[in-house]
């Protein structure tokens, strides 16, 4: 096996075993699940490591080559308008491609699923030009997002309750493992060339800002529709009675994903082959790898969707109606905070996020930190969504004052830490949060018999809340660190016993 693929593998299989060994004991001791439907959940797992492995080699590379690439060359074009145009093109062309948008689609009742589809594309690509100008002339993240999300929310008091949810969690869908590579690693080739003290942290943002952009968009759709009640229909669990019952409903389900998939990539292959034609940046080696990168991608997202869509997804809406259903069904709170620390870890766009971060700060923010302070924020974040569903909270009310917080914290927080936290809220949503736990967030409303479209939906909006603040609060734990150690080395009296800790964030976090 190729080293870097073990690698990436091996990766994978610390991030899924968790949350599987987690899922397991649910199913034993609180919440039982016939063996055929365990069956096909451990052979979704299995699926999901792999599929995970060929994703994170084929975006490092090609998904961030090509990105960067782009970055580069936009950051060269003198035309402000050509700048404007390219970004919202290429906004538009990934988000379409994006594998979570479809689905979501297909579960907003009262809206045609083309007409929420372009209204989304077209506010990602709006916001991702915004971001790429926002690169070029230096404009600060912080007051730009403080300005759009005062906007949101005074926007968010027009719409029906019953549309809220869906328009926040469209803005944590479109930033899945189609977008996330590319997209980052374009806002490192726009920042790469300026070579000033502020280009690492400028080089974050891309994401925040583009997820800003279709809870606007939805946001204004609202006005002009009026969704009652849920259409959401929960995929059953294929009855299998033998192992090779479970081999068959996984291979008749493939050619669906490997379609989906390909569509998905097939615009970011011709924006490839266009950019090389007129460009000419890559040389052959170059195009080589980018075209194996391109596979690898393709072969990771077939497995990984086939193994949580069809072996995931089910589980988790089985195992919600079941913990809604004890009499202690209180108990979903702490499991959910349980389930969402470790999940988040099999977010394949997670470790794309974390890997990117480590190298543009040269290991002073590192993925175990990463890691840990986005598991502490998906915790909170699924452990209050399990108890707006218990309680029928309004998600206004969380979501509110939330956002509200982490933009008054980005504020106090040094500059990098704020692009890295509003990239991450977008990140942490992808597809195991569509996929596991807004099934399990679904089953434990139909168990209850709430209102799926006001108190299941928007769980998605709260995975991509929380790690805001999360990751904030480690810049403000960096930045007292980092301030403590300056004071002591001004010091005029001796050397201090701190004087040899090094500023890095694994000590600080």
């Amino acid at each position: 096996m190729n080293s870097k693929l073990k690698e990436k593998t091996l990766e994978s299989l610390s991030a899924v075993l968790p949350i599987t060994g987690i899922v397991l004991l649910i199913s034993i001791l609180l919440a039982p699940v016939e063996l055929g439907t365990m069956t096909m959940f451990l052979v979704g797992a299995v699926m999901l490591i792999g599929g995970m492995g060929f994703f994170q080699l084929g975006a490092e590379m090609a998904m961030t080559p090509i990105g960067e690439g782009i970055g580069v060359q936009v950051s060269k074009t003198k035309n402000i308008w050509w700048v404007v145009l390219i970004g919202f093109a290429m906004g538009l062309i990934i988000t379409i491609s994006e594998p979570d948008l479809q689905v979501l689609a297909e579960q907003v009742p009262s809206v045609p699923n083309l007409v929420l589809i372009l209204t989304v594309a077209v506010g990602v690509g709006i916001f991702l030009a915004l971001a790429i100008v926002r690169i070029r002339y230096q404009i600060s993240l912080s007051k730009l997002l403080i300005i759009l999300y005062v906007f949101l929310i005074g926007a968010s008091f027009l719409v029906p309750d019953a549309f809220l949810a869906v328009a926040f969690d469209s803005g944590g869908v479109t930033t899945g493992p189609m977008t996330v590579p590319f997209i980052m690693a374009m806002g490192v080739g726009l920042a790469s060339l300026r070579g000033d003290k502020n280009s690492a942290s400028d080089s974050f943002g891309l994401v925040a800002l583009s997820s800003v952009g279709p809870i606007l968009a939805v946001l204004v759709l609202g006005c002009f529709y009026r969704p009652t009640e849920a259409a959401y229909s929960m995929s059953d669990v294929a009855s299998v009675g033998t192992t090779r019952d479970v081999v068959q409903v996984f291979f008749h389900e493939i050619p669906e994903y490997a379609n989906e998939v390909f569509i998905s990539l097939a615009p970011i292959a011709a924006v490839f082959a266009i950019f090389q034609f007129l460009t000419h940046r890559y040389q052959k080696r170059q195009i080589k790898r980018i075209i194996v990168g391109l596979l690898y991608t393709y072969l990771g997202l077939v497995l990984f969707l086939c193994g949580v869509n069809v072996g995931f997804a089910p589980v988790g809406a089985l195992i919600g109606k079941e913990l809604a259903s004890l009499s202690f069904n209180w108990v979903i709170v702490p499991i959910g905070m349980l389930i969402g620390y470790y999940i988040v870890k099999a977010e394949p766009a997670i470790q794309v996020l974390n890997h990117q971060v480590e190298t543009v700060t040269d290991g002073a923010i590192s993925v175990k930190a990463m890691n840990r302070s986005m598991s502490i924020g998906v915790a909170i974040s699924i452990g209050t969504a399990m108890l707006r569903v218990l309680l029928g909270i309004p998600i206004q009310y969380i979501i509110i004052p939330g956002y509200i917080v982490a933009l008054l914290m980005s504020v106090f927080v040094p500059k990098i830490f704020v692009g890295i936290a509003f990239d991450s809220g977008g990140v942490a949503s992808g597809p195991m949060t569509s996929t596991f736990l807004l099934p399990l967030s679904i089953g434990t409303c139909q168990a209850l018999g709430g209102n799926l479209m006001t108190d299941a939906f928007g769980v998605v909006a709260l995975v991509a809340l929380t790690p805001l603040i999360a990751i904030q609060i480690m810049g403000l734990v960096y930045k007292f660190k980092t301030d403590k150690l300056q004071k002591t080395a001004l010091q005029p009296t001796g050397i201090s016993d701190d004087s040899d800790e090094i500023i890095d964030l694994e000590v600080a976090w």
